[in-house]
């Protein structure tokens, strides 16, 4: 008997090592400075409500922690599509001015390695901005910051929410420096292409509901006559 307790807790005692390591992994980080702050072109940042509620319209199969909506919209529970998030929202400039809407779409990626500090996920933009024309922008994101240091606290926490400062890129490619690929679609952004990082402002989270207050940002580098407001 007392070699299965030996046996036992050193199983235990094991795998709260790995998840130690893997929680406080020191060679894990993500980066907080936008990788095309030094670029050339001019920049255009959009800003948009990340709270899912604030948005126009969310769907995903119905039973992550963000509910669907508006109501009887349809949820993404085919093979085809499972796994994966739509989102439309209302982007503002700089000025906090709405200018378009955006619609993403998302899908977990299955090149995720938690173990590495990947917990990817693989999004398209889809950017209207009237009078001006559209925009696409193809990225792959890494979450693991988020559910290393908004998600997990907020489930230890006795309360079941987080409440703090978290500011990260999320965008982690395709682009060698960890840039989105950014491709003009029509009116004046036709046969543009650019670079492109989206980033999260989170301060309060709730596991019953998800993110309570949280605002994200598209920063597109691109050719100076397009860029201009």
């Amino acid at each position: 008997m007392k070699y299965l307790v030996t046996l036992i807790v050193g199983v235990l005692v094991g795998a709260s090592l790995f998840l130690a390591g893997l929680y406080y992994n020191p060679f894990v980080a993500q980066v907080s400075v936008s990788p095309i702050a030094v670029t050339d072109a001019r920049v255009m940042d959009l800003t948009f409500s990340a709270v899912p509620g604030d948005g126009l319209l969310y769907t995903n199969d119905g039973e992550s922690t963000v509910q669907p909506f508006p109501e009887r919209v349809g949820e993404l529970w085919e093979a085809s599509v499972v796994n994966s998030d739509v989102w439309v929202t209302q982007l503002q400039n700089s000025r906090g001015i709405p200018v378009g809407i955006g619609i993403k779409f998302s899908t977990r990626s299955e090149e995720t390695e938690l173990i590495r500090g990947k917990a990817l996920t693989n999004s398209i933009w889809h950017v209207y901005l009237p009078g001006r024309g559209t925009i696409l922008i193809d990225q792959t994101e890494n979450y693991w910051s988020y559910l290393r240091d908004v998600v997990i606290p907020a489930r230890w926490s006795s309360g079941d929410n987080w409440r703090g400062t978290y500011n990260r890129i999320t965008t982690a490619g395709p682009g060698s420096l960890g840039t989105g690929r950014l491709t003009g679609g029509n009116g004046q952004f036709a046969d543009l292409t650019g670079e492109s990082v989206e980033s999260l402002n989170a301060r309060a989270y709730s596991v019953q509901s998800g993110p309570v207050s949280m605002t994200g940002n598209l920063t597109m580098a691109l050719p100076v006559q397009a860029a201009s407001q």
